[in-house]
């Protein structure tokens, strides 16, 4: 929670299944191989899936894509970009990441319970859509009183957070979905992970030690001064 270390997807829910692969608009009649699109459910994280020969997928199974037997799934084929998500695909997220906060309702009430403060003005709880300043002082003083149970007791407790699971699910739908251009609130990344294309994730500096930055110059100036030092001696050295 919170972006841990990364952790290898070993589940994940179906979103769509396309039994004739994706459509070639310059062959439409052409049939593809079976492709699925599906979402971890660790990490969330959007994949690629290609199923067992003879075995067909429905939408919002649960399959199993670890490194051990798998039942249903050959193989997975790769990361999945939002931007190409099915219609189906997109209409089905939100739903299916709801269903696993659920499943995993004692993870994530133990996020309402321990999470902290994001800087001195603006508190994590705040990039839950939904909640604002009133809601998340009251969960800070709720929380202290007693840790929330499960999300009917946060709740009861918090009137104005009716779907606890389907705020949360809002969130991670916002952070995976990379379409948008991310400001304010929507560019932390609290329960999926940090896209490779992130500026966290980019190389700040060259491998060459000299271009770390505010080093080039420095390192530039000491270079032509030991090259002056070496030539001055030089001189004095034949005469």
């Amino acid at each position: 929670m919170d972006n841990p270390k990364p952790k290898k997807e070993e589940n994940a829910i179906i979103l769509d299944y396309l039994k004739f692969g994706y459509i070639n608009p310059n062959k439409p009649t052409a049939h593809g191989k079976p492709i699925a699109q599906a979402i971890g459910k660790e990490k969330f994280t959007l994949i690629e899936l290609t199923p067992k020969q003879g075995v067909d997928l429905d939408i919002h199974d649960d399959v199993y894509i670890g490194s051990g037997k798998r039942e249903k799934i050959n193989r997975v084929k790769g990361l999945l970009r939002f931007e190409n998500l099915t219609a189906t695909s997109r209409i089905e997220m939100e739903y299916a990441i709801k269903e696993i906060i659920l499943e995993q309702e004692e993870k994530y009430i133990k996020f309402f319970n321990e999470i902290g403060p994001l800087s001195t003005r603006m508190h994590k709880l705040e990039l839950i859509p939904g909640i604002g300043k009133k809601q998340m002082q009251m969960i800070l003083d709720e929380r202290k009183k007693e840790p929330f149970k499960n999300f009917a007791d946060l709740s009861e407790r918090i009137p104005l957070m009716k779907d606890p699971a389907g705020m949360l699910a809002q969130r991670v739908k916002l952070e995976l979905d990379d379409t948008q251009v991310k400001r304010g609130k929507n560019k932390y990344y609290m329960f999926t992970h940090i896209p490779s294309r992130h500026p966290s994730n980019k190389k700040r500096f060259s491998k060459n030690k000299n271009f770390k930055k505010g080093n080039y110059k420095r390192n530039n100036r000491n270079n032509n001064r030991n090259n002056n030092r070496k030539n001055y001696n030089n001189k004095n050295d034949k005469k």
